[in-house]
């Protein structure tokens, strides 16, 4: 396989991959290229490369920018900007897995505070209580989880993963 072939196959497949992290196709594409570039990539470069509009370029590195996947870099002499990524896989998975977790994990266990300390009798509130209570366990383990995952070194990480695939 042809490498232009080659990189255009991974930048679709990790474009794909994309939703399973919560974030859009374009984003994950962009991302993709930034990884494999072996400089900083502009704005032009990328929306070229991917054959993609400025506002849609621009949108998406600003969001990979949000997520902390991407960073503005400057070269010396020039006005325009430039991006980079981190190639470490452990980096990439540790900063899904803190934007994922509080915008979606946070906004649900702060929810189930709330909603698990209903006031009220009868069969439906006790069943509601519950509900919330055994969901909000749940959640703060998950929680917990994932707050050591991000915390952890890949050595750990990756020494665990090991001793669950054999």
């Amino acid at each position: 396989m042809e490498y232009s072939e080659a990189k255009e196959r991974y930048i679709e497949a990790w474009g794909s991959l994309g939703s399973s992290w919560g974030v859009n196709r374009t984003m994950a594409q962009i991302h993709a290229l930034l990884m494999i570039a072996t400089e900083p990539l502009s704005t032009e470069e990328i929306m070229e490369d991917l054959k993609i509009s400025r506002g849609n370029a621009n949108m998406n590195i600003r969001a990979l920018l949000d997520w902390g996947l991407a960073k503005k870099v400057l070269k010396p002499g020039e006005r325009k900007e430039y991006f980079v990524t981190d190639k470490d896989p452990m980096v990439l998975a540790t900063q899904v897995a803190k934007e994922r977790k509080k915008r979606e994990l946070d906004p649900i266990v702060r929810l189930l505070d709330e909603v698990s300390a209903v006031q009220g009798e009868g069969k439906e509130v006790q069943e509601f209580k519950k509900v919330t209570t055994n969901l909000k366990g749940f959640a703060k383990q998950a929680d917990s989880v994932i707050n050591t995952f991000i915390q952890s070194n890949s050595n750990w990480f990756f020494k665990i993963l090991g001793k669950i695939t054999r």
